[in-house]
């Protein structure tokens, strides 16, 4: 088991968490939380022995196998299925063990070797490591593609499949969900459900969680508490907790205060100075009680429109694409009326995203009809807004240049609403995190009063309070929303209907997330059938050098953004290179002594900037590598 007893731990001066014990029993699965910044990462730095406690201990069984996700993937050769087989430390070491056994020709050894093998079921290992692959969303071919030949957040997928192979007694997975979308986050969640070990999961997906988890470790005020049950179970028993906090916060305030006042008005009576003497002692005694309070900064809502025309917009005998060889949906019918509340479902590069560009007026139809009602206001959100912000400029000048009749005063008030409290309103864009950028742009949709929200994948950035935030805000939204997410609890708690995007096409989908996942069953079962009829086809005649000029005609229409999506991996590789040489600098212990604290500071600066960095341009990527699946699978 996993035992804390008074576990302090600093990073540099700042004090993440103070004399807090918990137990962690083999075998459980255990949800981390807490806002941004109160210590996650570092308690996992902890368990994997790579920072001290400054105070108490964190002790655990020695040999325990432990795994966790590298956030760096080396440019390699390797193929991916290989790469990922080396998440499987002991059986590598067999592996090679068993070559040189055979090179030495020691016979014995090696029957000794190849039963070892057998009992970790070494020889299933390939087919589990391409099971693995194919459920975060990589196609067969790509098992054997070098490791080199993918970038961002596929490289990311890369060392959670390893992570995930390794049979290790205790995972760590900080945010596995990144980078994902919903048939990969549903795959997963299924996988960790089955999983045997001990789990510490960090996410920011409640629903996630909730499926997962059956205890919350919740780091609050630099106290670590562990609760039973799940994300929900959680919520509840602070809730409860809170309540009765504040009942006791409230009743020493009022003793506070009657025993004040009694000091300060016999205090210079010598009859009852004995008396108020006693009475002072007593005050001092209080305990010291904190007020019970909810840690959010968010509490925003969607104004109401000034007018909610009917239909919003429409589409009507639609095509959807980049050029006409590139014809991405087909034949797309659709009309938003106010109240309309729809999630679209389909699997990476079907054409959710060409979609909503489509209906926001970023790509021009290239068949058919879009209405759209002269006065309607579109709120669209996507990764590609954030990179719009104008940097050297701060979230005050952003307001006001969107909405100059407001003040400056007004301008702040709005924005603390979004959590840019204080000097944090007037701060640069250059030096925010993805999550202060999303707030932001979600800010300057709310300040048009929009009647249809177009949003896809809003909560990338976001931590658990701007989560619950922006679902209560969607929730009491009068206009209409069309959503693309792979956080299940904002799906459901906030669209009334589901699309289909499959099969160049978009479809009514009568079914809830649960029957969404049995669909993704089925229809791999259907596209295993339809491959193999295909290759049947080809091998019985089918014009091969039409589909080489085929499949060259799509290279050509995806060549720009391949071109894009090449230097955003060099600066991705780049960013990671920095970051990784900051790291090193951070693991020397030496940084944390008092005379090196303003280069602590700064590297501590630097190393949030960075992962910052990284993380938006991998998004940025993922959004390029599904328009260019689009246009490769358009002809499919």
């Amino acid at each position: 088991m996993i035992t804390a007893t008074d576990l302090s731990l600093d990073r540099g001066a700042k004090n993440l968490i103070q004399s807090s014990s918990f137990t962690i029993h083999p075998n459980h699965k255990v949800g981390l939380v807490g806002s941004n910044g109160c210590g996650k990462s570092s308690l996992f730095s902890a368990l994997l022995g790579d920072l001290a406690p400054d105070a108490g201990d964190l002790i655990m069984p020695g040999s325990w196998a432990i795994a966790t996700v590298k956030q760096e993937t080396p440019s390699l050769t390797q193929s991916a299925l290989d790469y990922v087989m080396d998440g499987d430390k002991e059986f590598r070491q067999l592996e090679q063990q068993l070559e040189q056994a055979r090179i030495k020709e020691d016979g014995n050894l090696e029957a000794i070797l190849l039963n070892k093998i057998d009992t970790i079921n070494g020889y299933s290992l390939p087919a589990r490591a391409g099971e693995l692959l194919h459920g975060l969303g990589f196609l067969q071919a790509q098992l054997t593609h070098p490791v080199k030949d993918f970038s961002g957040g596929w490289r990311m997928r890369l060392n959670l499949a390893q992570a995930l192979i390794s049979r290790a007694d205790l995972l760590l997975l900080d945010e596995p969900t990144n980078h994902l979308d919903l048939d990969a986050v549903i795959w997963l969640q299924r996988w960790l459900s089955r999983f045997t070990g001990t789990l510490v999961l960090i996410s920011h997906d409640r629903d996630f969680l909730d499926t997962i988890v059956g205890q919350i470790l919740h780091i609050e005020h630099q106290r670590a508490k562990l609760y039973s049950g799940n994300y929900t179970a959680f919520e509840r028993q602070r809730t409860a907790h809170l309540a009765q906090q504040e009942v006791q916060y409230q009743k020493q305030q009022k003793e506070a205060a009657h025993l004040t006042a009694f000091v300060d008005r016999f205090r210079a009576k010598a009859s009852k100075a004995k008396q108020a003497q006693s009475r002072l002692k007593r005050l001092e005694k209080l305990p010291d009680l904190a007020p019970a309070h909810v840690d959010t900064q968010f509490t925003f809502s969607f104004e109401q429109p000034d007018s909610l025309p009917y239909p919003l917009l429409s589409l009507n005998e639609s095509q959807c694409g980049y050029d006409e060889n590139t014809i991405i949906l087909n034949d797309v019918g659709l009309t938003l009326v106010p109240g309309s509340r729809i999630g679209l479902l389909g699997r990476n590069g079907a054409g959710k995203s060409t979609l909503i560009k489509s209906l926001a007026g970023e790509i021009a139809l290239l068949n058919g009809e879009r209405y759209c009602a002269q006065e309607l206001k579109i709120g669209y959100f996507s990764q590609h807004q954030l990179e719009q912000l104008q940097f050297g400029s701060s979230p005050v000048a952003h307001i006001l240049r969107a909405k100059p009749s407001l003040g400056e005063p007004q301008a702040r008030s709005f924005l603390g609403r979004f959590g840019f409290s204080g000097d944090q309103a007037l701060s640069n864009v250059d030096t925010m995190s993805g999550g202060e950028k999303a707030r932001l742009v979600l800010a300057l949709i709310v300040l048009e009063k929009p009647q249809l929200l177009l949003l896809d994948e809003p909560t990338n950035h976001l931590d658990l309070e701007m989560r619950q935030a922006l679902v209560l805000a969607l929730q009491d939204f009068s206009g209409a929303i069309i959503l693309i997410a792979h956080d299940r609890f904002l799906l459901e708690s906030c669209v009334d209907e589901f699309y289909l995007v499959a099969n160049n096409t978009v479809t009514d989908f009568n079914g809830d997330i649960d029957d969404y996942q049995q669909w993704l069953n089925d229809d791999k079962k259907q596209s295993v059938n339809n491959n193999k009829t295909r290759d049947n086809h080809i091998d019985k005649g089918l014009d091969k050098k039409q589909l080489r000029q085929q499949q060259a005609q799509l290279r050509k229409s995806s060549a720009p953004l391949r071109k894009k999506a090449d230097q955003l991996d060099k600066t991705i590789q780049q960013y990671q290179s920095e970051l990784a040489s900051v790291e090193a600098l951070l693991s020397d212990s030496t940084i944390y002594q008092s005379d090196r604290k303003s280069e602590l500071t700064k590297q501590l600066k630097r190393q949030a900037s960075l992962k910052d960095k990284v993380e938006e341009n991998e998004m940025l990527w993922l959004e390029l590598a599904e328009q260019i699946e689009e246009i490769m699978t358009s002809s499919t």
